[in-house]
């Protein structure tokens, strides 16, 4: 359906891309990863036709429709909810209105039996046929079930989009994509924005829908659900798996262990050859080996390890100025907007050095109580700030905040001072924005690159409190990671509001629930507070618990919920899939058996026995074999848990 051929892009002579081309088949669920910066939003950009390659080409069947959801658009605020989403189906109701027109012309016209008569009679019925090919006419039925999927209610639907914020009008645009059920979809990071209804929702839409997809995320258990195959974009060129992204990790290192043994197994060999030639070159005697031996040189493949991206961010907030002993103190806080209560006789303690979390569902108040904190936002009752706290305040849309028309370098520079300008260019080199990178407008840099560049800002000056609102959007796993180990060495204190769990852990040592307008503290790392709470995530707080339990009983009665019954089918098909990758892959293993069983034999040939490229060549099917073998472990497993899920 898509075909990616010879795709090079260059920035300022430098390639992102270098000759990439890969196939995505009809309704392929595909996962596109890669580091911050690799150029994942710009493969999407360039497919979705609104960036030109340096060469190659992408070529799609005739009519193709794109659905394309980046991670920031513009959004229209002019509208209600439900009438901004109906722009999802303009097409139709255009297609509609041509019809009209074109009968009432045949209504007007009386040349019968003219050839332009009945050249429009045809083009009446080929637009009428492809009108009534679409399965509902009925569209508000489908924008309901899609706007409450995402999170809304029905309250919503008739509410200015210039209400909500940012998040949820992205939601509206994620809404109006999936119900035009495009050919393709490609989805910049769509659970940015989504608590975990919407996620798992959105997941069981993507992995029933027919459409082909190609999705960017740093979720790895969304990844893992809805794909089935892994690309990875790595300094230029990408590597192509045929699973999802935590196999292809396992899959991928151990090609990379393979490539090295072979290598280095071929390194000898070499080393080996040259030392022949070179110690008997001069000798008449051995003239016939010499020679033979220099066009075994000549003729070796030379095996390359693929080259592995080990730039790494170098992030260590400076040393936190001395604070008083409770930074922050909190008495009855009440929040208000208009009659809606948000927080209601909030109150809590914060100590010096501790490292808390603030969690819970989305609109619950934590953004709320973090604009309380730092002045953005009035408020009831007592909030005191402690002696000489300096707070460093990092926002959910920090990187929105950033001015496009600068580069890296201006961005830092004009908030720098002091001995600070002087060490720019390091700094920038700690953050991966090193060399030309450094003159790249912000613009054009990604989702992640911009929350790097966002928090330089915040380390130009010494704080003892980070405010961190959800830090982790748009950066990869390694950044993450990062992120957490400056975090956990900050020596002031910090407040994080994240659902991440596997960020929190260790991080943490108190967690601030949020829910039905109160806050509650909970004393212990992030999974004291989990086995407590009896939940898998974090971003299931806030929700009935009963309703959850009630949802488990009902899916062992098949025959009264309909739903159970729908997720026992979506099961079964899963399980067919896996059992007929198993087999696919035994008989590959059968084909690979067989192949080294008769180069097996071959070796008792000396001929065959000193063939040095022959060795080789037996030694790679060997390897093959192998992750054949591991990768029908994997696929058996599978089988294995739908069994037990079926059943």
């Amino acid at each position: 359906m898509l075909s990616v051929e010879q795709l090079t892009v260059e920035f300022g002579g430098s390639p992102l891309f270098d000759k990439i081309g890969f196939l995505v088949n009809r309704k392929e669920k595909v996962a596109l990863v890669g580091r911050n910066g690799a150029g994942k939003t710009t493969l999407l950009r360039i497919i979705a036709e609104l960036q030109q390659p340096t060469q190659g080409r992408i070529s799609l069947p005739k009519d193709t429709v794109i659905g394309y959801l980046p991670q920031q658009m513009p959004i229209n605020d002019t509208t209600t909810v439900v009438l901004e989403t109906q722009k999802a189906f303009e097409h139709i109701t255009e297609l509609q209105n041509r019809i009209t027109d074109l009968n009432a012309e045949l209504a007007a016209r009386t040349d019968y039996q003219s050839i332009d008569y009945h050249n429009l009679i045809e083009k009446v019925t080929e637009l009428s046929d492809f009108y009534h090919s679409f399965e509902n006419n009925n569209f508000i039925a489908d924008i309901e079930k899609i706007l409450l999927g995402l999170g809304f209610v029905r309250q919503d639907f008739n509410r200015p989009c210039a209400e909500f914020s940012g998040g949820w009008r992205m939601r509206i645009e994620l809404a109006k994509i999936l119900l035009q059920k495009p050919d393709l979809l490609l989805l910049d990071e769509p659970t940015n924005h989504l608590d975990i209804e919407s996620i798992q929702w959105l997941e069981n839409f993507l992995i029933t829908s027919n459409s082909a997809l190609l999705l960017v995320s740093h979720d790895r258990t969304f990844l893992d659900a809805v794909t089935t195959r892994t690309i990875e974009i790595s300094l230029g060129k990408i590597y192509d798996y045929n699973v999802n992204y935590s196999k292809y990790v396992q899959l991928r290192q151990e090609h990379r262990q393979q490539q090295i043994r072979a290598y280095q197994n071929q390194q000898k060999m070499i080393s080996d050859t040259e030392n022949f030639i070179e110690r008997f070159r001069y000798k008449p005697t051995k003239a016939v080996q010499v020679q033979s031996r220099i066009k075994q040189l000549e003729k070796i493949e030379r095996i390359e390890v693929d080259l592995e991206d080990i730039s790494r961010l170098n992030l260590k907030f400076p040393p936190a100025p001395r604070s008083g002993s409770i930074p922050v103190e909190i008495e009855n806080l009440t929040k208000k907007y208009g009659n809606n209560i948000i927080l209601e006789n909030t109150n809590l303690i914060i100590n010096r050095g501790e490292k808390i979390a603030f969690v819970g569902k989305n609109g619950a108040g934590k953004t709320t109580l973090v604009k309380c904190l730092i002045g953005q936002t009035d408020f009831s009752g007592k909030l005191k700030i402690g002696h000489n706290v300096k707070i460093g305040y990092f926002a959910q849309n920090q990187a929105d905040l950033l001015d496009n028309n600068l580069t890296v370098f201006q961005t830092v520079d004009n908030v720098a001072t002091g001995e600070v300008r002087t060490k720019i260019r390091d700094i920038l080199g700690a953050f991966l924005f090193g060399g030309q990178t450094s003159d790249k407008k912000v613009k054009v840099l990604s989702g992640g690159e911009k929350s790097r560049l966002a928090m330089i800002k915040l380390l130009l000056e010494p704080v003892n409190l980070l405010v961190l609102d959800e830090p982790t959007n748009h950066l990869d796993m390694q950044s993450k990671d990062v992120l957490k180990e400056a975090i956990a060495a900050f020596d002031g204190t910090a407040i994080i509001v994240s659902h991440d769990r596997d960020f929190l852990n260790q991080l943490v040592t108190k967690v601030y629930e949020f829910e039905n307008r109160n806050v509650r503290e909970n004393i212990g790392g992030i999974f004291d507070f989990l086995k407590k709470k009896k939940i898998e995530n974090l971003n299931e707080l806030g929700y009935d618990l009963s309703k959850k339990t009630s949802i488990k009983q009902e899916n062992i009665d098949i025959s009264e919920n309909k739903i159970s019954y729908e997720q026992r089918k979506e099961i079964a098909r899963r399980q067919r899939k896996a059992q007929k990758d198993v087999q696919e892959v035994e008989t590959q293993i059968a084909a690979l058996e067989s192949e080294i069983t008769q180069m097996t034999m071959q070796l008792d040939i000396a001929e065959n026995a000193a063939n040095h490229n022959f060795i080789i060549l037996y030694q790679k099917k060997q390897h093959e074999l192998e992750q054949k073998l591991y990768e029908w472990e994997i696929l058996s497993e599978k089988v294995e848990e739908w069994q037990k899920e079926c059943f």
